[in-house]
């Protein structure tokens, strides 16, 4: 178990568009480019095994993309290696972080100094969600489902509980990438899944703006 106190203020970075990574979440990655074989071998040589998940912000100028404020770092828990020489690997979510600036250096990928203040939440226990409308939820997402032809093993979704249920669909739905990172930036389990079903309802309405759930 992480503390505040084992979390360095300099990460390598993956600024990957559309991959979200919650607290107490796993996210696959596969790893090909040479820059992020390099930073998976630096990671590897530190106890933590740190890498920290960011949005780019495409909105921000200069030499290269912008990144967004806040991240997510994982400690590398899975690692195989293929006959051609790439990675797949599983990080497991240990806090959200807010980046200060990105630090120079002769490495091939990039690096931030970040503040870990405001997310001690993330390193706790999981967090309930006291409002939860479990049935009315599942109802909403299996109209989802039906509307983009999906599949889902609906017996493992009605066992899980509350966190992991919230946070793996946040993970794994198509939604924009602005989307992912208001789903990331949620400042509660509640939060979180009140903005999943704006996005959820929003999808099933085209992009209507009338109200689907009353």
């Amino acid at each position: 178990m992480f503390n505040k106190a084992d979390l360095p203020e300099v990460i390598p970075v993956f600024p990957l568009p559309g991959a979200l990574l919650l607290p107490r979440s796993r996210l696959p990655l596969h790893l090909f480019e040479p820059r992020y074989l390099a930073m998976l071998d630096d990671a590897l040589k530190t106890p933590g095994r740190l890498i920290g998940m960011v949005q780019p912000n495409p909105g921000r100028d200069g030499d290269r993309a912008g990144l967004h404020t806040i991240g997510c770092v994982g400690r590398v828990t899975q690692f195989s290696e293929t006959e051609d020489g790439r990675y797949m690997i599983t990080l497991t979510g240990i806090s959200r972080f807010r980046v200060l600036e990105e630090v120079e250096g002769f490495q091939p990928y990039r690096r931030t100094r970040v503040s870990w203040s405001g997310f001690e939440r993330d390193m706790s226990p999981p967090e309930p969600d006291t409002c939860f409308d479990r049935a009315r939820f599942l109802d909403l997402l299996n109209r989802y489902f039906r509307s983009r032809e999906l599949q889902t093993d609906w017996e493992s979704l009605e066992q899980a509980d509350d966190e992991l249920l919230i946070n793996s669909l946040s993970m794994l739905l198509g939604f924009e990438p602005e989307d992912k990172q208001a789903l990331l930036e949620a400042p509660s389990l509640s939060t979180r899944r009140e903005t999943l079903v704006t996005l959820i309802e929003y999808a099933l309405r085209g992009g209507d703006d009338e109200e689907i759930m009353q």
